[in-house]
């Protein structure tokens, strides 16, 4: 059975890989183990040693820390106070937001900030 730690782990490791736009090869490479031992890592089947999980903080430039991000907030919570926002449970697990936000920090920081702007004005006005 599946750990909720190492499935939150697990689904951290692939945020941050697709992010910064590394394969699974290649982040195995990186860490000198198989691809499929990727695959079993970011589905939670299989549980994350330290040192590997030190080794991909480091081939995927982060903070081990990283990886437990947000699991205070994952203590008892459920999807409801999302869904009453209309986003989906599991934001980052949207293909189509892990897009938008790759496609959004690679726009210079300029531009980067009034576009940030314009999509807050035109989420108010749609709400209103």
């Amino acid at each position: 059975m599946k750990h909720p730690i190492d499935v939150h782990v697990g689904k951290r490791i692939r945020h941050r890989r697709w992010m910064v736009g590394m394969t699974q090869q290649q982040l195995a490479g990186h860490v000198g183990i198989k691809f499929q031992q990727i695959q079993k890592y970011e589905t939670g089947m299989n549980r994350v040693s330290a040192s590997r999980l030190w080794d991909m903080a480091a081939a995927l430039s982060i903070p081990v820390s990283y990886f437990f991000e947000g699991m205070d907030e994952q203590e008892g919570a459920t999807d409801a106070p999302h869904e009453a926002e209309g986003l989906p449970g599991d934001l980052l697990a949207d293909r189509e937001a892990l897009e938008l936000v790759r496609s959004y920090y690679a726009i210079p920081e300029n531009q980067r900030r009034r576009l940030f702007d314009l999509a807050r004005v035109l989420s108010e006005s749609a709400a209103a």
